[in-house]
């Protein structure tokens, strides 16, 4: 791991310890975990799979396009997933959520799965 590598999976580590910090405070006044920590938790996920994807995407070649065109083609689908998921939840009264606190869930599914399709794709091309 060299240079804005190192600096990501400290991010990564930053972000990791201030999510186990909120759940914990969380458990400990009895009360659920907000919306709004699960972002905290993608931008961990991201700053680590940035950690390690850094050195392929720095030289922008044709192999870092091939694992960004291939990870987004394939988190379309996941993403797709999750709506309908949460459609059919909310159709049959299964989820009681209103708009924001959707939004705060499919945002970070969203961020986790594009960066871990990319992870995985480096790893598979």
């Amino acid at each position: 791991m060299e240079g804005f590598g190192k600096i990501f999976f400290i991010g990564g580590i930053m972000f990791s310890c201030m999510f186990g910090f909120l759940i914990f405070v969380s458990i400990m006044t009895n009360s659920a975990p907000q919306y709004s920590f699960y972002i905290i938790l993608a931008m961990a996920v991201m700053s680590f799979c940035l950690s390690y994807l850094y050195p392929q995407f720095r030289e922008n070649k044709e192999r870092a396009k091939r694992i960004k065109e291939k990870g987004m083609f394939i988190s379309f689908f996941f993403i797709f997933g999750y709506m309908l998921i949460f459609m059919v939840l909310f159709q049959f009264n299964i989820l009681d959520l209103d708009g924001y606190e959707t939004i705060s869930i499919l945002v970070p599914l969203t961020i986790i799965t594009v960066w871990i399709s990319f992870v995985v794709y480096s790893k598979r091309l």
